[in-house]
């Protein structure tokens, strides 16, 4: 068994658990969220084509508040970007995160700016 020597490779671990069943398309993409210690960043992609098809972080939200409110805003950016693009639908990608704190309140954001998942 893969028994994970850290943080970083427990979360790698889980993301590839998840990573077997979740797969975004032309017509459901997936919106996948990496979170650092001080960003969050989150991409809407199509793993059949293989590219990114709106994206948004939170470098252009520095100073804005604390980190779940700048994760909001990055979910609500990245809502407005993907409904631009023409996507309304979505999986989600936790990226072997816990979904609470700054991944839910970006999930949040993302589905009260109109993406469906």
């Amino acid at each position: 068994m893969d028994i994970a020597k850290t943080k970083r490779a427990a979360r790698l671990r889980r993301h590839r658990r998840v990573r077997r069943r979740v797969a975004g398309t032309a017509e459901r993409p997936r919106l996948a969220v990496f979170r650092s210690n001080r960003q969050i960043y989150a991409q809407v992609i199509d793993d059949r084509a293989g590219r990114t098809l709106a994206a948004a972080g939170s470098l252009a939200h520095r100073g804005d508040g604390d980190k779940k409110a700048v994760a909001r805003q990055v979910g609500a950016e990245l809502a407005s970007r993907a409904k631009a693009a023409g996507i309304t639908s979505v999986v989600f990608d936790r990226g072997g995160y816990q979904f609470h704190g700054r991944v839910r309140a970006l999930a949040e954001a993302a589905r009260e700016g109109g993406l469906d998942f």
